[in-house]
């Protein structure tokens, strides 16, 4: 059995046991999340497809750790100028321990 699901902006394929790195989502380590956001379904060779989302289905998991990914570096470059500009960027995360997927 796995389930789509949408947070973020982003879409991640779970299945129940599973540990997923989602986009930072509040809580606090230990604590309980339900996901709602339910977009497929797959149980017993049958699949749920939902009209954006499938009604009443849930994902239900607790969070591992909240932290901030590698970092990124990123610049700009004028040549005969004398400009230069150079930044970085670390994206935070949650990471989810799926426990139970339940189909509405």
């Amino acid at each position: 059995m796995y389930a789509v699901i949408r947070t973020g902006g982003k879409q991640y394929r779970v299945s129940e046991g599973e540990s997923v790195r989602i986009e930072k989502i509040p809580g606090d380590k230990g604590s309980k999340v339900k996901l709602e956001d339910v977009l497929l379904i797959q149980e017993d060779g049958k699949v749920k497809i939902g009209k954006p989302v499938v009604k009443g289905a849930s994902v239900s998991g607790t969070i591992i750790e909240q932290g901030k990914g590698r970092k990124i570096h990123a610049g700009k470059f004028k040549k005969r100028k004398s400009e230069q500009k150079r930044w970085g960027h670390r994206q935070l995360f949650t990471r989810v321990k799926i426990e139970s997927i339940k189909a509405g």
